[in-house]
């Protein structure tokens, strides 16, 4: 069964929410969220956002946003080589069941190809926990810029690395 990566649709969001909801019971990926996925997954500042569909459903996802102000990969970017453009690549997940296909390579790889083609610099905080996803970054290029403490909920924090993918000119071919 062939996966197709598409962007993601309103339609999308109920399968996603499950599909959250599975990866945080396995990975406990994302720390927070899952309280209300559909929230969660709603992105008021994305550029673009995209699906992984395997035999009609969607399985997969991943986003790219505006920088905002908590954004502490773009900030120690922009503190290391001075201000440019950027995009924020976030909320990627698969679902355990689909997993050992690629999907997430290709999501990340159709998400880079779309920084590119705005010509934004692309930077993403991975929980050091997610060493699976540090992984899939460290293969595809991606370098580490720092290291990052995320908060979340009353009292919680996570050690984090900050990324940058590889430049825009390395990664696709127009």
């Amino acid at each position: 069964m062939a996966a197709m990566i598409r962007p993601r649709t309103d339609n999308d969001l109920p399968a996603l929410a499950k599909v959250l909801v599975e990866v945080h019971a396995v990975d406990g990926y994302p720390v927070e969220g899952v309280d209300d996925p559909l929230a969660w997954l709603d992105l008021p500042n994305a550029i673009g956002v995209w699906t992984a569909e395997l035999g009609g459903a969607p399985v997969g996802h991943v986003a790219l946003t505006e920088p905002g102000p908590g954004d502490d990969a773009a900030r120690l970017l922009t503190e290391q080589s001075g201000p440019e453009p950027m995009a924020v690549l976030g909320r990627l997940f698969v679902a355990p069941a689909a997993r050992g296909q690629g999907l997430a390579e290709q999501l990340v790889n159709t998400a880079m190809c779309a920084s590119a083609e705005i010509q934004r610099q692309l930077v993403l905080d991975v929980m050091v926990k997610d060493r699976a996803a540090f992984r899939l970054y460290e293969r595809l290029g991606w370098r580490t810029i720092g290291e990052i403490t995320h908060q979340y909920g009353a009292n919680n924090v996570e050690g984090a690395l900050a990324l940058a993918a590889p430049r825009p000119r390395e990664i696709c071919a127009h």
